[in-house]
Order: C-alpha cells, then sequence, then structure tokens
C-alpha cells in the first residue's frame, strides 16, 4: 500500500484549541503561540474565529492577534468566519492582516446543525453562500469544515450518505477543500474510511483533510486509515488544546505532538522540527497552568530531562 511521502498539518490549537478555554488568555499569548508553531515548521495554522464575543469570548482579541503576528512566506494563515458580519470584520485591516483562507463549517448531522446553530444543514450552507461568494471575490481561499461525520452526540452514527451530501452542498455554493472531522471522537478507521470515500466523491484527495477527536483513543488509527487513501493533509491541536464539549472530562482534538511523532516513525515528511513544536505545546500549556495532554511531548520531555 503506498502511503503519501510528505504530509503537511493545519495546527488548530490557537483557534478550536482554545476557544472553549474558560479561563481567558492574553493576545499576546496566542500570538507567542502561532510564532513559535511557525519556528517549528508548521505551514498552515487556523488562528482566530470572528465570530460574536458574547458566544465566544475567548475570541474577542481576533483583531488584534492578526494585526500582532509576523507573518512568515509560505505559511498559511486561516480564520473561522461563521456569517457575512464576521467575514466583514476579518477584512476590515489592512489587506497584509488579512486572512489567506476562511473557514465556514456544516454538520453531517441535521440534529447537530439545528442545536449548534439553529438551522437544518442545507438552511446552513445556504447562509454560508454568499460569505464564500465574497471571499472568493477576494482572492482568499475558502475552506469547508463537516463536523460529526461519524457520529453525533444525539442522534448517534452519522451515515457516509450523509458526509457525501454535505460534501456536495459545500462544493455547490464554491468551497474549495473540506475536513473531514470527527467533532466526538467516537470514529474507528471503516468508519472514518467510508466517511472520506462519501467525500472524494465530490472533493480530490488533494482537498480533503482529516480532523480527529483522540476521545477513545482513535485520532492515530483514524490517521492511518486515511493515509491508506492517500489523504495528506491532517488537524492537529498544539499539547491536545481543546476539550470535547459533548463528552466530559474527555480528550479533544488530537495531539499535533503526537501526529508527527507518527508521521516521522513512518519515514514521512512533515517539515515539522518536533523538538521546537514539543516547546510550543509546553508555551501554551503553562500559560493555561497544566501539562501538555500529548503522550509523545510527555516521553520526549522526561528523555530530555536524563
Amino acid at each position: 500500500m503506498k502511503l503519501p511521502t510528505k504530509v503537511e498539518i493545519v495546527d488548530v490549537g490557537p483557534r478550536d484549541g482554545l476557544q472553549n478555554e474558560k479561563q481567558p488568555v492574553s493576545a499576546e499569548v496566542k500570538i507567542g503561540l502561532v510564532h513559535r508553531l511557525q519556528d517549528a515548521g508548521l505551514k498552515e495554522i487556523e488562528v482566530t474565529s470572528f465570530v460574536s464575543p458574547k458566544w465566544v469570548p475567548q475570541m474577542a482579541d481576533n483583531a488584534e492577534v492578526m494585526h500582532g503576528i509576523q507573518r512568515k512566506p509560505g505559511v498559511r494563515y486561516s480564520v473561522l468566519t461563521p456569517n457575512m458580519k464576521g467575514f466583514e470584520a476579518a477584512i476590515a485591516a489592512p489587506r497584509e492582516e488579512w486572512p489567506d483562507e476562511i473557514v465556514v463549517f456544516g454538520a453531517a448531522s441535521e440534529a447537530f446543525s439545528q442545536k449548534n446553530i439553529n438551522c437544518s444543514i442545507a438552511e446552513s450552507i445556504e447562509r454560508f453562500a454568499p460569505v464564500v461568494a465574497a471571499a472568493l471575490d477576494k482572492g482568499i481561499d475558502v475552506r469547508g469544515a463537516m463536523s460529526c461525520t461519524v457520529g453525533c452526540p444525539y442522534e448517534g452514527e452519522v451515515a457516509p450518505e450523509r458526509v457525501g451530501m454535505l460534501a456536495k452542498l459545500m462544493k455547490d455554493i464554491g468551497v474549495q477543500r473540506v475536513d473531514v472531522a470527527d467533532t466526538i471522537g467516537v470514529g474507528t478507521p471503516r468508519k472514518v474510511k467510508a466517511a472520506i470515500e462519501a467525500a472524494l466523491a465530490h472533493f480530490g484527495v488533494d482537498h480533503i483533510s482529516g480532523h480527529f477527536h483522540d476521545t477513545y483513543g482513535q485520532a492515530l488509527v483514524n490517521t492511518l486509515a486515511s493515509l491508506e487513501l492517500g489523504v495528506w493533509n491532517f488537524q492537529s491541536s498544539s499539547a491536545g488544546l481543546g476539550g470535547c464539549p459533548y463528552a466530559k472530562g474527555a480528550t479533544g482534538n488530537v495531539a499535533t505532538e503526537d501526529v508527527v511523532y507518527m508521521l516521522h516513525g513512518m519515514g514521512i515528511e512533515t517539515g515539522i522540527d518536533l523538538d521546537k513544536l514539543i516547546d510550543a505545546g509546553v508555551y501554551i500549556s503553562e500559560a493555561l497552568g497544566r501539562e501538555p495532554n500529548s503522550r509523545a511531548s510527555k516521553a520526549i520531555r522526561t528523555k530530555r530531562a536524563g
């Protein structure tokens, strides 16, 4: 079986990782995390979210963070813009502070869509159509995050056909690439492969990304299952930031450190310096007053300490 020889990782720690943190994290610390991630070799970083501070107070400093980043050539900076208001806020700054890519989202589960954004899947995609068109018009790329692609906290298992339907809806409004996300981490390799195959009916393999949560310890095997289908872009979070709000005490995003350790052990290039990546995870974890949620980080730091 021929696996990709090179993988690109999108670190979602600064946005997806921090958004549910109860304690406020300063813009300075968020900027520091982005700088450490790009210095470690990350080529794609999900920086912040232009959402109402009433709903996500942690992201209220979005413009300040985008302004404070010293950008590195060759790095793609993305932001979440859930509506036209968010998109307009993201481009209110000077051109050099605009994101390279915006992220819109939709769920493969009707119940999740209703509970999360109070509308049906079809309505949610319809709402995003003007945002996508406006971004493309300004030369900004568009990624579509497809949540609950294998399971939903409200309706249980999600059929691959739902993923195919969502991927088609996104393709139809102009979304350029999609994430197949296991939002609550219930997926296992065969289910994840079925979800990705459903997305492949509408997007080429170069335009699909895997985003796996580690709630049940399945994120790395699901990453491997996706590699076997040729997927070479994955999303993960520095220090495993970002708990799962639907499973009490459970971990959320898989740690970037663990994914990189596995890939390097398989001889797959990432362009990432694992030691610097571990230090970035330690930096943000210290700011939050806890240990990084990464086994590779813990093992390597224990070894370093002799």
